[in-house]
């Protein structure tokens, strides 16, 4: 009777334990792959934080502002000149010169390098001279043939202001009218075509970069206009080196007309 009380103890003690055995082996294995998985997906953000801090900085080499810091390029005088494809086609109220022959509607923007004195010449001194120049003989019907004259004129005149819109230009025309803002907004008073100033050439470069930075968004794959965009970055930081080194004023008189910051020059660029 005793033997068979101490077998049975035994055995259930047995039971017992193999069965605290076998769920603390269980739960141990879920709590080990718990942290595998834990520990992977903390490995997958490391390098996705890792990725877009290295983005921010190639970013910041680029536009030359921290991400969020839009407002120093909007606010910049180079942004304001140039034109670009979205504000060409939104601004659609045109310009009215009131003239004898009447008045005369012109584009926001004119192509072929047209300043406010051609377009003065253009559009108020010249059809005045083609009238009066059509009128040779004064005779009974000299007013009349004047109105008449004066009439073509301004027909002239309204459809050659539609010829010289930049919206009949393509995106060749669109930028080297950009160029020539660029050029005459940044060079001296005293010679309004000075290509050759530090300022003027650090002013295309970016126009340069952003156009290439706006291409590489859409198309990442691109390499050889990613290695062209490196080259300008650190052409551009070349340029304005050497501009602190000549000129400190200048150096940083021209840095918030072109939306840069100090540190996107200064140092080591990751492009």
């Amino acid at each position: 009777m005793l033997k068979s009380c101490l077998i049975n103890v035994s055995q259930s003690v047995a039971s017992s334990s193999r069965s605290s055995l076998h769920t603390s082996a269980v739960r141990n294995a879920r709590l080990s792959s718990k942290q595998a998985r834990h520990e992977k997906v903390s490995k997958v953000q490391a390098r996705i934080n890792h990725k877009l801090a290295f983005d921010a900085q190639r970013e910041y080499a680029v536009l030359g502002h921290r991400p969020g810091q839009d407002h120093k390029w909007q606010n910049s005088a180079l942004a304001k000149a140039i034109i670009t494809q979205d504000a060409l086609y939104s601004d659609s109220v045109p310009e009215i010169i009131h003239s004898p022959e009447g008045d005369i509607e012109l584009p926001p923007h004119l192509s072929f390098g047209i300043n406010e004195r051609s377009k003065e010449l253009l559009f108020k001194v010249l059809p005045s001279l083609s009238a009066q120049e059509g009128v040779t003989k004064f005779s009974e019907n000299v007013v009349s043939e004047m109105q008449e004259a004066m009439e073509n004129e301004k027909a002239k005149a309204n459809m050659f202001a539609k010829v010289i819109d930049l919206r009949n230009a393509n995106a060749k025309g669109l930028a080297f009218e950009n160029r020539r803002r660029c050029i005459s907004l940044f060079s001296p008073p005293g010679n309004p075509f000075d290509t050759g100033r530090p300022e003027v050439q650090a002013a295309l470069l970016t126009i340069q970069i952003r156009g290439l930075w706006k291409h590489l968004l859409a198309f990442r794959k691109d390499i050889d206009n990613r290695r062209g965009l490196r080259q300008l970055v650190h052409k551009r930081a070349k340029i304005l080196k050497y501009l602190r080194k000549l000129d400190r004023d200048r150096y940083e008189a021209i840095l918030p007309r072109l939306g840069l910051d100090a540190a996107s020059i200064e140092g080591e660029l990751v492009v």
